[in-house]
């Protein structure tokens, strides 16, 4: 093939990668794509889409397992793993599919292969088999993701210590869990794995769970997995942890021993930036994180970088943004700067935590004087319907914008669209409550927030 030359060479086919790469062949570059294993990297093969698919598994069972409370009389028999595992896997296979078909209608030339940098414009690939490939291209974007991180002196052995992608294989659901790390991806396998009747236990060093979150918002987490049956160690680190014949034991710092059939390591992810060129092309890093600038440009003018390699949120859509800001910036659009304060948030547990902009907590500490009020899903008829609790929090500068909203309870992830409108488009309360929500639909509880922070509640107390 020797050495093609492109306006654009991508190294790595995730979310920010697939995404600089479509939007740069959509405005008329020529692009090259290396990926060494499948297109769509960790989100759809790895995290966001299986995750979300076991959850969907683990919501039909705790309906089936509740189903006498909504005078439906059903038996929950048993799980069927390899059930489970074909509705996962075929959502994760349709939509492989459907990305596959778009890049190629766009005339992405897609390698396969291990690529590095070699110089500033180059990759060079190493297929599974075959000899190297040089690819040349104008400009060049990182993209190659991460890796779930581990803990010192926790050796993670795939089998009783286990790693977020592990536990996506398993064939069973585990008859124990301690759970280490109560961010999303712990709380999201918490909540699957006890509807599969799991007795899991989450140890968090931080004093709450979700802790980048609304004070708020944790509390009424941590209280909805109380009474799910899920157990927390808040604000223990653990000290020890020694892979058993039979399981797994666990030592927290405050001397309590913990055993389970597993310990899922679910501490967050790390950027995958070794072994890929970077400092022999003069790229420079932070903590293994990509050094670039609001434009996710490096210090190398002819490479960027986007996604999990660059210390901005480890979003699947903030890849997309900033792949698409790149492209848009090749181009020579002058696209704005990604305010990564009002990107938007979820943890798909049960219920579900949703979020955009700033905490109570945080919009204090940046100098606002701030006016908030939390509504109760108590009075909310849709929320009752559905069985769920929950809270919708709004915070606002006092006599200004709303600055952030926080909720918890079922689906309020689908609520999250309107939120980011409100707090992006820097609205009001009173502006927000002018607007009339049908009734009755979860909606009607950010409506109700609003109204009670223009002074004028409806349902909720002044």
């Amino acid at each position: 093939m020797g050495n093609p030359q492109y306006d654009l060479v991508l190294l790595g086919g995730g979310s920010g990668g697939y995404a600089a790469a479509l939007r740069a062949a959509e405005l008329g570059s020529r692009v090259a794509l290396v990926e060494k294993d499948k297109l769509g990297g960790t989100c759809l093969h790895r995290g966001c889409i299986p995750t979300k698919a076991l959850l969907r598994s683990a919501e039909v069972a705790e309906t089936v397992r509740h189903s006498a409370k909504f005078g439906v009389a059903s038996t929950l028999d048993a799980i069927d793993f390899a059930g489970v595992d074909k509705h996962k896997q075929s959502v994760v296979d349709g939509l492989f599919r459907g990305l596959s078909g778009l890049v190629a209608s766009r005339g992405i030339h897609v390698v396969a292969g291990t690529g590095r940098l070699t110089s500033p414009t180059q990759v060079t690939v190493t297929p599974a088999d075959g000899p190297e490939t040089v690819i040349t291209g104008a400009a060049v974007i990182i993209a190659t993701g991460s890796v779930p991180k581990t803990v010192a002196g926790i050796a993670v052995d795939h089998e009783r210590i286990i790693d977020s992608n592990d536990a996506l294989g398993f064939d069973h659901a585990p008859t124990s869990a301690i759970i280490l790390g109560g961010g999303a991806i712990g709380c999201e396998f918490a909540t699957a794995w006890n509807a599969f009747g799991t007795k899991v236990t989450i140890v968090e060093a931080m004093p709450n769970l979700v802790p980048l979150e609304d004070a708020a918002s944790s509390r009424a987490l941590e209280k909805a997995f109380k009474k799910e049956g899920i157990s927390t160690a808040l604000g223990a680190a653990v000290q020890h942890a020694t892979a058993r014949d039979n399981g797994v034991e666990v030592t927290l710092d405050d001397g309590r021993v913990l055993t389970a059939e597993v310990l899922l390591v679910a501490i967050g992810r790390a950027p995958a930036t070794d072994g890929i060129g970077l400092e022999s092309v003069g790229v420079t890093t932070t903590r293994g994180y990509i050094d670039v600038d609001p434009l996710c440009r490096t210090a190398v003018r002819t490479i960027y970088a986007v996604g999990d390699v660059i210390p901005t949120l480890q979003l699947a859509h903030t890849g997309f943004a900033e792949g698409i800001l790149v492209a848009e910036a090749l181009a020579g659009l002058q696209p704005d700067e990604i305010d990564y304060a009002r990107i938007p948030r979820i943890t798909y547990s049960h219920p579900e935590v949703a979020s955009v902009g700033l905490s109570t907590e945080g919009a204090v500490a940046a100098g606002y004087e701030v006016v908030d009020v939390t509504y109760d899903l108590a009075g909310n008829g849709k929320a009752r319907i559905l069985g769920t609790s929950g809270i919708v929090k709004v915070v606002a500068a006092k006599d200004g914008p709303v600055l952030g909203v926080h909720m918890v309870g079922e689906r309020v992830g689908e609520l999250l669209a309107e939120a980011q409108l409100v707090v992006n488009w820097d609205a009001r309360p009173e502006e927000v409550a002018q607007h009339i929500h049908p009734h009755p639909t979860l909606s009607e509880a950010i409506g109700e927030a609003h109204l009670a922070l223009a002074g004028k509640p409806l349902h909720a107390h002044s």
